[in-house]
This record gives structure tokens, C-alpha cells and sequence, in this order.
């Protein structure tokens, strides 16, 4: 990117324009709500979810934003709530249908699944067959599947994509976890080759959290979106012991063929055994929504196209069991949420060039669907959305001397984010491998994928004070996540949470402002979606 538009593109920032600042009292405020048992966890499809939903369309419209939606603050979406009920479920895995002895395993504890398909009963008695890492990856040259036909088979798969080599440090992303890596793209290959289930083998550092994190995820009612639904009659989760003793039934060893799918040469392997009996499922609709207030831009011209800050207002909700069975998800996300919400209040007072939606978006926790939905259904035009700035999971330590902004290098936000970050005295945290696939998880990566520039802006690592209990204090919430104790505390150092939120709306400002929208980097494969689109519309 050329100096000059650099300085063009966050001009309005760097030259100490006044943007609006966030406070603390509200953010907290919302924090402290939103977290609250009250609110029973925000779940999905649960009572808590309505609850969240007018809480943030009151909040919004008390602020003075615009609805997002027409003359509504909700864009409506029907999904499908699916729920296994194991006790009436019979799944087991035979050498043969007639066969006396057949393995099972302890539903939650061993192995987690569902229909896919929004089925409430679905009968199996197909063959499993290894499929490696199930990608398919041409610009890889990589194929797992070497022209199998996958229909009726329950396809096995190992979590993760194929890791580097001394001869291929780079492949797949070097350490960094692709997109082929994600459990989502592992459901989808298996659906769009007419599989009949798809099983993934866990372990925690494939996966890069435990089996408590599945367990949690899937033993609670699932959703999908109603549009278009077509997963796999079957789809789930195995522990790598739970699988290790399938394979030795089949005579097979797991770590051998583990190792043989590291190989581009690597040809699926029919394993000798069936997945028979059936899975049985509740299944109902539910209407869910993303909540969208509007900042409208002061420049006439300008004005057409949008800013869009996001963060997902769900977690786990509520469940049935003895003890607390509440998913508050304080840190996941109600930090996200509530930040969007001070950021909102602010800017309300302060209208940039551009735009400015404040998004709060549903079912993350259930694979992004708040913001697949919008994708599919925008409320503002893609080709003139400038970019999403996503906040998840945000700082509750304390302040910081650095910012995040890993996953902005795919577009000229990077650029600017950088800008940014040394107008506000802060360093550009140090880039390390996303071991995770940070950027395929959180729901920036459904505007990416329709073309937006997007990305996540996470927490700094250089704490202001008291670095190491600091950074123990940050290290020890891994333990909360996903688990009923990520809960509100009262003497949380807030002064992090602010500085992330007024960081991102100040860099939201500098794209608001700028005379071009942001563009992908030359060669970004998510970058040709934009091309794309703006090829077929100036035709």
C-alpha cells in the first residue's frame, strides 16, 4: 500500500478529529446485565434469548439509533433447534448387522451426535470409512477422498488440517489452523458429498480446547438455519480413546493411520465396520434474531455505504442438571455486546462520513449462524459495506500497552489498524501462529467470506501493570471457558475492555471517514469474492 494512501485512508483519525469516547459506566452496566442470572444464559432458542433480544432492541432505540431493519431494530430468522435424546437413540458399531457383539460408547462422555438434517429419527446401517482429514484443497494439491463415494457412508475424520513439514513448512498454513481445519468445514465437505454421517475424532490439541467444550456444546440443544438445511443425517464428535477402540475393532490402529493421512498420497480407508440403529432427535423452529441499530452517515454521498461493528449476544443458556446450570457467559460474550452497546452511545452524539451499524448478532455458539444469515440476507448492501470490526471475548484484566489486530494483514485495514493503534500510544501485538483458527471461528469470518474486509480486534498481550498476575489472571479464564463459572465479577478491571472498544470505534471512525472503503490484499482467496461480485455488477 502506497504512503500516500495510507495517510489518506486514516487522515481524519491522525489528525486528532474528535471521536466520540466510550465510557466505562455503561459498558459495565450493560456487562453486569447482560451476565446476570436473570437473562439464564442467553441460550439459543431458550427464554433467556427473547429476553436478550428486547433488551438490546430497548437499549438501542432509548440511545437514539435508527432501526437497522426498516422500521425494526431485529432482522427475524427461523431456525432449527435439534436436541438428541440418547436414551431413545440406539447407535452402535458392528462388524456386521447380525453380529452378536458391537461397540458403544457413553453419549457425553465418549461421543457427542445429532442430526445434521434436522431429523427426528434417522436409521443407519452404513459402512465407516477413514477419510484422513476430510479436505479437499486444490490449491493444495490435497484430496482426502481420491474420488470415494461418499454416499452412505459415515465418513471419519480427524480435527485439524495436515501439518507442516520440513519439506513443506507452509503448507496449509504453516502452525496456523486454515479453514479446512475448522469442525464447520469438516460437516460441510461431508453434506456436500451426500455423506450419511460424519464423525470427528477429538483431542485437545487438535481441536485446541477439551472434551468438556464438546460435551457442553452438544449435549444442549443445537440449531442450524432453517433455510436450506441438509447436514448429515448423522453428525458428531468421538474422544480419541473412544475411536482408538473402534479402530482396533476393525483392526486398524488409529495412530498408524493417522500418521499415513499426513500424506498427500494418503487413500481412505474402509475401516470394516457399520454404524447401525438410529438417532433420535427433538426437533422444533424457532425464530431468533440479530439486533441492528444504525448510526446514519453525515456525508451525503458517503452516507450510502456502512460501517459495521458486531458481536454475538448468545452463550449456552440454561440446563436441566442438579447445581448451577447456567451458562452466564460474562467474558463470552456479554463483554463483546456490551462494549458494542457503549460504543453505540457514543458514536449516536457523534456521526462519522459513513454510515454506522451496531450488530449484534445470534447463534455464534452454534456455528456462526447469526452472521451466516446476515450474509445471506444483508440488511445493508454488501458492495457497499466498507468493513466489520467483531468483538469477542474481550479484555477484563486491565489496560494494556499493545492491540491485537492479527487476521487485519488479509486487507488494507491492517494498514490503518496499525495507524491507529500509535495515535492511541499502543504497539501492534506481537503476530503469532493462530494455532486455534481464531479467524475461522468468531463471526467476523461470515462477512469475510461474502467479500467484507473483516476481522477481529482481540486483546493486547503488554499489561500496564503487574504483568505477570496479569497475565496469569487472563491465562486462568481458559479454565472458565465454555463452563457455567465464566461469570460477572464486580472488581474486574475494566480499563482494558474500554481502551479494546475505544480502539476499535476509533478505527471504525477512520474507515467512516476515509475516501476509499478498504480492499483485500492482492491474492487473498476471500478477497475474489469481492472481485467477483464487483465484476458481475458491472456488467
Amino acid at each position: 500500500m502506497r504512503l500516500n494512501s495510507l495517510v489518506a485512508f486514516v487522515l481524519p483519525a491522525l489528525l486528532g478529529a474528535q471521536i466520540a469516547k466510550v465510557q466505562e459506566a455503561p459498558l459495565r452496566a450493560h456487562l453486569a446485565l447482560l451476565s446476570d442470572d436473570l437473562l439464564e444464559g442467553r441460550g439459543t432458542g431458550q427464554r433467556g434469548s427473547e429476553l436478550t433480544m428486547l433488551y438490546l432492541e430497548t437499549r438501542l432505540a432509548a440511545m437514539g439509533l435508527k432501526p437497522g431493519n426498516g422500521e425494526s431494530f431485529r432482522q427475524t430468522i427461523k431456525i432449527a433447534g435439534v436436541k438428541t435424546r440418547p436414551l431413545d437413540s440406539n447407535l452402535k458399531f458392528t462388524k456386521s448387522t447380525e453380529a452378536k457383539e458391537d461397540l458403544s460408547f457413553n453419549f457425553g462422555d465418549q461421543i457427542v451426535f445429532a442430526s445434521g438434517s434436522a431429523k427426528s429419527d434417522s436409521a443407519f446401517d452404513a459402512p465407516l470409512v477413514f477419510v484422513g482429514y476430510g479436505v479437499a484443497a486444490p490449491e493444495e494439491s490435497w484430496d482426502d477422498y481420491k474420488g470415494l463415494d461418499c454416499r452412505g457412508k459415515v465418513l471419519v475424520m480427524l480435527v485439524n488440517d495436515p501439518q507442516p513439514t520440513a519439506d513443506e513448512p507452509n503448507r496449509f498454513g504453516g502452525k496456523s489452523l486454515t479453514y479446512y481445519g475448522r469442525w464447520t468445514y469438516k460437516f460441510e465437505e461431508g453434506m456436500r458429498r451426500g455423506a450419511a454421517g460424519v464423525m470427528l475424532i477429538h483431542t485437545d490439541a487438535s481441536a485446541s480446547y477439551g472434551w468438556s467444550v464438546v460435551k457442553n456444546g452438544w449435549v444442549h440443544e443445537r440449531f442450524q438455519l432453517a433455510e436450506g438445511v441438509g447436514g448429515a443425517d448423522l453428525e458428531g464428535w468421538m474422544t480419541h480413546d473412544a475411536a482408538g477402540k473402534l479402530f482396533a475393532a476393525g483392526g486398524w490402529d488409529l495412530g498408524q493411520l493417522s500418521a499415513k493421512a499426513e500424506r498427500k498420497d494418503f487413500q481412505p480407508v474402509a475401516l470394516g465396520l457399520k454404524a447401525a440403529g438410529h438417532v433420535a432427535c427433538s426437533v422444533r423452529m424457532v425464530d431468533q434474531g440479530n439486533i441492528a441499530g444504525l448510526v446514519p452517515g453525515s456525508d451525503p454521498k458517503m452516507k450510502t455505504e456502512v460501517v459495521i461493528y458486531s458481536a454475538h449476544w448468545d452463550h449456552l443458556g440454561k440446563g436441566d442438571g442438579p447445581g448451577d446450570q447456567i451458562w452466564n457467559g460474562s467474558v463470552d460474550n456479554a463483554s463483546g455486546t456490551a462494549a458494542v452497546l457503549a460504543m453505540a452511545e457514543a458514536a449516536v452524539k457523534q456521526p462519522a462520513k459513513r454510515s454506522q451499524m451496531f450488530l449484534l448478532l445470534f447463534g455464534e455458539e452454534q456455528g456462526l449462524l447469526g452472521s451466516k444469515a446476515y450474509g445471506q440476507h444483508p440488511l445493508w448492501p454488501l458492495g457497499k459495506t466498507a468493513a466489520d470490526l467483531n468483538l469477542d471475548s474481550m479484555n477484563f484484566v486491565g489496560s494494556t500497552k499493545d492491540i491485537d489486530i492479527q487476521g487485519s494483514e488479509r486487507t488494507t485495514l491492517g494498514a490503518a489498524a496499525a495507524a491507529v493503534a500509535r495515535q492511541m500510544g499502543l504497539s501492534v501485538a506481537k503476530e503469532e501462529p493462530d494455532l486455534g483458527g481464531t479467524y475461522f471461528r468468531s463471526d467476523h469470518f461470515s462477512f469475510a467470506r461474502v467479500g467484507i474486509p473483516a476481522f477481529s480486534i482481540g486483546s493486547g498481550k503488554i499489561y500496564a501493570k503487574d504483568q505477570e498476575t496479569s497475565k496469569a489472571k487472563a491465562a486462568a479464564y481458559f479454565q472458565r471457558y465454555h463452563q457455567v463459572t465464566d461469570e460477572y465479577d464486580p472488581t474486574w478491571d475494566l480499563s482494558g475492555m474500554v481502551q479494546q472498544a475505544q480502539f476499535t470505534l476509533n478505527l471504525g471512525y477512520a474507515i467512516a471517514n476515509a475516501p476509499q472503503m478498504p480492499t483485500w490484499k492482492k491474492g487473498d482467496p476471500l478477497g475474489l469474492v469481492r472481485l467477483t461480485a464487483e465484476a458481475k455488477a458491472a456488467r
